[in-house]
């Protein structure tokens, strides 16, 4: 759970973080973190970066196509053979 957090956390900051990056790089005098936040367009990266984390969440979340009431049985070994697992039994 935690690696969720911090994954859609980063892509949530990844867009401000470039700038922050981007504007360090290309001026030759750094004003200072407050300063270059300040004239930062904050809603825009904002913007960005939600954007990129529902992107994220919606290229990583799982989709099995199974209803969520399907028994699972794993799979298993008995007298020698391996026996599939079965995943469409309903539950009742």
């Amino acid at each position: 759970m935690t690696r969720i957090v911090i994954e859609n956390v980063f892509f949530l900051l990844l867009p401000s973080l470039m700038y922050l990056a981007y504007i360090a790089f290309i001026r030759n005098d750094w004003p200072g973190l407050g300063t270059v936040v300040r004239a930062a367009p904050l809603l825009k990266l904002f913007a960005l970066g939600a954007a990129m984390m529902l992107a994220a969440l919606f290229a990583f979340s799982s989709k099995s196509g199974h209803d969520p009431r399907e028994k699972y049985t794993p799979p298993s070994y008995s007298d020698g053979k391996l026996n599939s697992g079965n995943a469409g039994n309903k539950s009742k």
